[in-house]
């Protein structure tokens, strides 16, 4: 991401959004969003700013301009107000008299002072290895913080805040504190979320008017007709994904591939792929309770399929769909990375599947199944 982009969703996370809501703004997945708030610990970046001693880019203007009419070292400093060893090191720093810029060197400055400062806890060992004690012993930041207050009173360098704790565990970077005493802390959480962050008026784990697979019509349960489809996300390492869908008459299975999780793109993958086939093939779709679907409204107007969802907790009202993601484990192991698979990857494993006999079909192929059910439908 561009720094504009990264300085958006800073402002967005210190406001209270939530991933999805910042990578629905930006058009980005939220998983790329997490990404970035969590390199940081989700503390917002301190802003950069120049140190008031530091050459400036005017500054360096002029010291070019003047080393191009050949003046000393000392003129252009008592030009500056500078010291002549301050004008010699940023010459020399930045290519000498011949190839000295002054937008190349201020640049060129400017990244190098991208340096991290070490914390107190880096710099004093002993207060450390103290802290982590602690936290190993389940001690809350805030707890180990008022306890070294009281303890080491009169001692300099024996405080340290909670919030330089929590910093020190968030922002592994540093390599401070190790990533296991983040067990130890009661909520859990791995980044620091804004004080503005609230789930109030969020319908979290909730779709919008999702219609509950009791509505769903009986031709559907019986399995009698074609047309009627189980659907869900297998996952992979990396949050990589694939949608699978099944035909609960024939058990026929349809792998799509997704460029993540969220609701946009899962649905926009699906979509493109239903209205590539025929306009009786897919009816009905049942779908679980992830919000990957939310955007099901969208997907009934684009493809004609009605959607409909299971019950919280009830993987058995979609049998079918859960007996074949078991089946696809054979092909996609768990820790797999599912995004290094193309489409026509996904196609061919699809077709082993649909041409390899089920008991529950009497050992016909799911293939054979279909093409016989379609063709004997007036």
């Amino acid at each position: 991401m561009s720094d504009a982009q990264k300085r958006e969703i800073w402002r967005r996370w210190k406001e209270g959004w939530s991933l999805s809501e910042i990578g629905r703004a930006l058009g980005k997945v939220p998983g790329s969003i997490h990404g970035v708030v969590k390199a940081n610990g989700g503390y917002v970046p301190a802003g950069r700013t120049r140190a008031a001693a530091t050459l400036s880019l005017a500054e360096r203007e002029e010291i070019s301009r003047s080393l191009a009419r050949n003046a000393s070292f000392r003129d252009i400093a008592a030009r500056l107000g500078r010291a002549p060893s301050t004008v010699s090191r940023e010459v020399g720093r930045h290519g000498g008299r011949g190839k000295y810029r002054a937008t190349v060197a201020d640049e060129r400055a400017w990244d190098s002072a991208r340096r991290p400062k070490p914390c107190l806890l880096q710099r004093n060992s002993i207060l450390r290895d103290l802290v982590a004690d602690k936290l190993a012993d389940d001690w809350s930041p805030q707890q180990i913080s008022g306890w070294l207050a009281r303890r080491f009173a009169s001692e300099d360098g024996m405080y340290v805040s909670h919030e330089t704790i929590y910093r020190s565990l968030f922002i592994q970077a540093r390599g401070v504190l190790k990533k296991e005493l983040l067990a130890h802390l009661r909520r859990r959480r791995t980044m620091r979320r804004s004080k503005n962050s609230t789930t109030a008026g969020q319908e979290r784990g909730q779709i919008r008017d999702a219609v509950s697979i009791k509505e769903r019509p009986a031709e559907v349960t019986d399995r009698a007709i074609p047309g009627h489809w189980e659907g869900d996300l297998i996952t992979g390492a990396k949050n990589s994904h694939i949608a699978t869908l099944v035909e609960r008459h024939s058990r026929y299975v349809m792998l799509v591939q997704v460029p993540g999780k969220d609701t946009i793109s899962v649905v926009n993958a699906l979509t493109t792929h239903v209205r590539a086939l025929p306009y009786t093939m897919m009816k009905t779709l049942t779908w679980d309770r992830g919000t990957e679907l939310a955007e099901h409204r969208r997907f009934t107007v684009a493809t004609d399929v009605k959607v409909y969802f299971c019950d919280p907790r009830s993987p058995w009202q979609r049998g079918s769909n859960e007996n074949t993601n078991g089946l696809l484990r054979q092909y996609f192991p768990k820790g797999t990375v599912l995004s290094g698979y193309t489409q026509d990857d996904l196609d061919t494993v699809a077709f082993r599947l649909n041409t390899r006999p089920r008991k529950t079909l009497g050992y016909t192929t799911p293939i054979d199944k279909l093409v016989a059910t379609v063709a004997a439908t007036p």
